[in-house]
């Protein structure tokens, strides 16, 4: 338990790139990412993919390794990750992961839980409610069976609403019941740092982010996946509402509007999942990396096993 896997979170555009990388060099190591949106190819802008200056500053993992005509899971992460994490701790005391994804970090953190299996055709019955009546009839329905998860979810994203439905459909219990219970034990020992900033800081970047994604050619990028718009991959903040300009139900001003409103709420839904965390050590977006690198140095050497 002499290897440290230091856990770089916080909401959308705080920095945390900026940081893991300040870590890795410091510590001489590696970064695993654990953006779940990052993992694939053919998604770069609207992901906001490290650039290749910040790629060549630092090794990283994980970072569009899939193609998002691949299926790719949490599970599948999870296995993947603790491997890659068992090769860098044959030669580093101390690795880096950063990424928005709480669900992901927590994977590698924490382990899974232990989900009941259900019927794959409760599955089926939702993808075609989903096609049918759209994302808010799922909403509701989550709503009202599992208002508890319903707070935490990102809500906009029908994979994660269709799994938490079928879960609790499938065994009669509401999903958020099989959340929470005691983590898996690691060969490794977790800091975890948090960045963070006022709300309104964070929304302006936000906004900032998504206007120079358009500057950098986020329409082109989605317009090239239009064709693949119905995979799972793509239904995230950024392409979503750029397809329906492109089908025609939205003007080019209102689906960038709703870009940055739905980011902006994405950030605040990564806020409530990490704050949950108490062992989260939080760090000003603004730090001045000589008074926090000596800060970090210390608190890896006072961590606590579990």
């Amino acid at each position: 338990m002499n290897k440290k896997l230091i856990s770089v979170v916080g909401p959308t555009a705080i920095g945390k790139t900026k940081l893991a990388i300040l870590l890795a060099q410091y510590y001489k190591t590696e970064i695993i990412s654990a953006d779940s949106r990052q993992f694939f190819k053919e998604m770069n802008i609207g992901t906001a993919v490290p650039s290749s200056e910040e790629l060549a500053q630092a090794n990283h993992h994980f970072i569009q390794h899939k193609s998002i005509t691949e299926q790719y899971t949490v599970g599948d992460f999870e296995r993947e990750a603790i491997q890659k994490l068992s090769d860098l701790f044959k030669v580093h005391d101390v690795v880096i992961m950063v990424g928005g994804s709480g669900l992901y970090v927590n994977a590698v953190t924490d382990g899974l839980n232990n989900f009941p299996t259900v019927d794959p055709s409760i599955r089926e019955d939702l993808n075609t409610e989903l096609a049918e009546k759209g994302i808010e009839a799922l909403q509701m329905k989550l709503k009202q069976l599992d208002p508890t998860y319903f707070d935490k979810v990102d809500i906009y994203n029908p994979q994660r609403v269709i799994r938490a439905l079928e879960v609790t459909i499938g065994s009669d219990t509401p999903y958020s019941s099989f959340l929470n219970k005691p983590k898996v034990e690691r060969e490794f020992k977790v800091l975890s740092v948090g960045l963070k900033a006022e709300r309104p800081l964070i929304y302006e970047r936000i906004n900032k982010r998504v206007d120079l994604m358009v500057e950098a050619g986020l329409l082109d990028e989605a317009k090239d996946l239009l064709f693949y718009k119905e995979y799972n991959a793509l239904q995230t903040v950024g392409y979503k509402e750029l397809f329906k300009y492109f089908d025609g139900e939205w003007t080019l001003e209102f689906a960038i509007s709703e870009i940055k409103k739905n980011t902006r709420r994405f950030a605040k839904r990564q806020l409530t999942w990490f704050f949950k965390n108490k062992d989260t050590h939080w760090v000003e977006y603004d730090y001045d990396p000589k008074k926090l690198l000596p800060e970090i140095d210390n608190l890896i050497v006072n961590l606590k096993d579990g």
